[in-house]
């Protein structure tokens, strides 16, 4: 005697898994449901390639929506795309500066995660939103003068301006005058970055003729 199964509906979905939906549904159809907290990943692509495919005037609620769910992440490899194509097409919109921001962030990640190729499309693109972008290595504390490498060490390990200044029998304009020089030879723009550059292993040896505080 055979046994009939009810068939799953493919359209009215009433549990946590009532049938496959068309990935295009996912993110309108899911987007409080039991698939958004298993895959964000895959919900943030179908957004970024929506956005990818949208005009000019419904691309931007697409990317969005991606970098939202990318927050439901660790992966920042996969997040990186979104900002990376966002800020392609703002660009390609006019709208440099918020173009800028969103290449920006898309710069440092690949960077930061050593994907060259990624990081070389975000650094090409960020000229024309009039900001250009180094890649940043260790190596390039060498660059540093023996004052600016001290200051950096310092004002990385938490010491104000002012403290900085007072410790090296500085001005705090000659102190921030050498933290700006540092900034630009090691493509950075905040202390936060400068403190994750300087506290890694291999940044701990001063250049020749640095002095100890």
């Amino acid at each position: 005697m055979s046994t009939s199964h009810p068939r799953p509906s493919w359209s009215k979905p009433t549990s946590a898994w009532a049938g496959p939906l068309p990935p295009w549904q996912w993110s309108t159809s899911t987007a409080n449901g039991p698939r958004t907290r298993a895959f964000p990943w895959a919900l943030a692509r179908a957004a970024r390639c929506r956005g990818l495919v949208a005009d000019d005037a419904s691309f931007e609620p697409c990317f969005v929506e991606a970098l939202r769910y990318h927050d439901l992440t660790s992966d920042s490899f996969e997040r990186g795309p979104s900002h990376l194509c966002f800020g392609e097409r703002l660009r390609r919109a006019r709208r440099r500066t918020h173009a800028r921001r969103e290449l920006r962030c898309a710069f440092e990640i690949f960077d930061e995660l050593g994907a060259t190729p990624w990081a070389e499309r975000a650094r090409l693109e960020l000229p024309a939103t009039g900001e250009t972008a180094r890649r940043r290595d260790r190596d390039a504390l060498e660059r540093l003068t023996p004052q600016e490498f001290q200051i950096a060490h310092m004002l990385a390990a938490g010491a104000t301006t002012r403290e900085t200044a007072a410790r090296l029998f500085l001005s705090p304009k000659t102190v921030e005058y050498h933290l700006r020089n540092a900034y630009d030879k090691l493509g950075i723009r905040t202390r936060a970055e400068l403190a994750h550059l300087v506290s890694t292993p291999d940044a701990g040896a001063r250049p020749a003729g640095s002095v100890a505080s």
